[in-house]
Formats: structure tokens, C-alpha cells, sequence
């Protein structure tokens, strides 16, 4: 079992910036690639960004591509997700996810969840 907790959510203005964290504990976290997946009202949940915690996996989804970067922080079993030129399209409910399927883009491949964090962006 790994238990994910994601942090940071928050309002900020079109063009702004914001990070958010997600604190993996349990069963030996760095064994699993970590993504970040989002949910906007009326639509499907869809996939942000992975990485593996070794890092030699990373994978963006086209639309976030150039302006979001996932990180971690392995002494602290901790993956970030940088967000800049934020568009009022980028609000979400942005979870944390964790799999053994490295860089799976594919949300049915990932049994840990955290509750999410509500981001929103205002024009």
C-alpha cells in the first residue's frame, strides 16, 4: 500500500504559477512511477505528467507540455508538480497517482490515488 497526499491547490491569475506537492508514504514509495493526473467539471479525468523516481522516465501530456514540470524530492519521498502560464483551462482537481507500470499515461493502470487538490485559474 502507498498513501499519497497532495498539497499547494489554490486561485491564482491566468500567466501565474504554482506548485504542487504530493507526500508518498508506505510500502517502499520509490518503487513506483508517480503521476499526476486532473479532473474540470464535465469532463473526463485526464493525465497530467509522470515520472519515475529515479527520473529516467518522464512523460507530459501534450497540453501541459512547456509550462508544467514534474519533480521529486527522494529523501522526502515527494513529487512536485511546477505549473506556470497557467490558463483558466487548467482548472482541476489535480490528483497525485502512483503505479508499478512505468510512465503509464493510462489512469485505470494506477491503484493509489491521493484526494486531490482544487486548482483554480481566474482570467
Amino acid at each position: 500500500q502507498v498513501q499519497l497526499v497532495e498539497s499547494g491547490g489554490g486561485l491564482v491569475q491566468a500567466g501565474g504559477s504554482l506548485r504542487l506537492s504530493c507526500a508518498a508514504s508506505g510500502r517502499t514509495p520509490s518503487r513506483y512511477t508517480m503521476a499526476w493526473f486532473r479532473k474540470a467539471p464535465g469532463k473526463e479525468r485526464e493525465f497530467v505528467a509522470a515520472r519515475s523516481w529515479s527520473g529516467d522516465i518522464t512523460n507530459y501530456a501534450d497540453s501541459v507540455k512547456g509550462r508544467f514540470t514534474i519533480s521529486s524530492d527522494n529523501a522526502k519521498n515527494t513529487v512536485y508538480l511546477q505549473m506556470s502560464s497557467l490558463k483558466p483551462e487548467d482548472t482541476a482537481v489535480y490528483y497525485c497517482a502512483a503505479t508499478l507500470f512505468g510512465g503509464s499515461i493510462l489512469s485505470a493502470h494506477y491503484p493509489y490515488w491521493g484526494q486531490g487538490t482544487q486548482v483554480t485559474v481566474s482570467s
